[in-house]
């Protein structure tokens, strides 16, 4: 809570020492004084620095504290912005249980909350997907790279990581865009396109279409899988010259059985933690993949608002992403207590 907290606090103070007038920029040539003051005014512009602060943290929380009575009043329970939520009553205020507030897109009057939710399946399909493919061939590529340490594969591995981490990630994907999905198209099946679901010509209806998800994932996943791979294979190294493994050797356990066994789920902690945080980065980090094939998620929606200077949108979708990154490293914690029984809180 501390963490999102100061997130929060930055956020609102980054965007908010920007240049620029919003309510100029909604009204555009038909802005007047008048309309300029009363936009700012619904916005809360006009309000002191910590009291917009506040109202933020007032709509960001899911238990607020309103006004109910007096529409004039700055913590006034608007039913336009948080519709009809459940409520304790206390006179002319009350505690409210809510949904967090986003605010509104200036650009299109819509809800933040909405926008996030029509795009962040698209993205969050994106990332899965690339931090699967990252996740099950750099485990599985370390592994043998570690097993053949100094072979031909150990090596060849090496460079094609090097190459992977090296690579910019909109380079590659224009490249795998023109050989695989022109050039090569009739024989892969794949045509560059910017969703995962498609109207059916037929039927009308949206349909998934997993082969549009094979080059963006492939694209966005390439530099995990490369260090996914080259961790996996130094960490297994690391813990094959432990004691317990020499001692499980001694015992005449099969060498496959000390591996999978024994030197794998201990080997397995940085790895965890270089995937979760990937999973996390991949879904703030796929804006420059989702521009390249045109990929329909918030990444997207998140360059149009700052084209566009939509605050609102960038910070919903920065908090957003903040969010994923605390609830996905909770899960971490969790994860190596299972793994190594030595981390567990007793």
């Amino acid at each position: 809570m501390l963490v999102m907290l100061g997130v929060i606090t930055v956020i609102f103070l980054l965007f908010n020492v920007l240049p620029g007038d919003p309510a100029r920029m909604m009204l555009g040539q038909r802005a007047d004084s008048l309309s300029i003051a009363a936009i700012n005014k619904d916005l809360g512009r006009d309000k002191p620095l910590m009291t917009q602060y506040i109202m933020y943290l007032n709509d960001l929380s899911p238990i607020s504290w309103y006004n109910i009575k007096d529409e004039s009043n700055t913590f006034y329970l608007d039913s336009t912005k948080y519709g009809q939520p459940w409520k304790i009553k206390m006179g002319a205020s009350a505690l409210v249980f809510k949904a967090p507030y986003l605010r509104r897109s200036y650009q299109t009057k819509r809800k933040v909350t909405e926008l996030i939710k029509e795009t962040m399946p698209e993205t969050f399909a994106l990332a899965f997907a690339s931090m699967l493919i990252a996740s099950v061939l750099g485990i599985g590529f370390g592994i043998i790279a570690a097993i053949k340490k100094n072979s031909f594969f150990d090596r060849f591995s090496f460079v094609v990581a090097i190459i992977g981490m090296s690579g910019p990630s909109f380079f590659i994907g224009l490249l795998l865009m023109l050989l695989f999905g022109f050039v090569l198209s009739d024989y892969t099946g794949l045509k560059v396109v910017g969703s995962l679901y498609m109207v059916d010509e037929y039927t009308g209806k949206e349909v998934m279409h997993l082969q549009n998800l094979i080059l963006p994932a492939i694209t966005l996943g390439l530099r995990p899988w490369a260090i996914v791979l080259q961790l996996t294979r130094s960490s297994l190294l690391e813990v094959m010259s432990h004691d317990y493994i020499r001692t499980a050797k001694a015992k005449g356990l099969s060498y496959y059985k000390v591996i999978f066994k024994h030197a794998l789920k201990n080997a397995l902690n940085p790895v965890i933690t270089s995937i979760s945080g990937w999973l996390a980065g991949l879904m703030a980090g796929a804006v420059l993949v989702e521009r390249v094939f045109d990929w329909k998620g918030i990444g997207s929606a998140v360059v149009e608002a700052l084209d566009n200077y939509d605050l609102p949108v960038v910070m919903g979708s920065t908090l957003v992403f903040a969010t994923i990154f605390i609830v996905i490293n909770i899960l971490v914690d969790i994860t190596y207590g299972i793994l190594d029984p030595r981390v567990r809180v007793q």
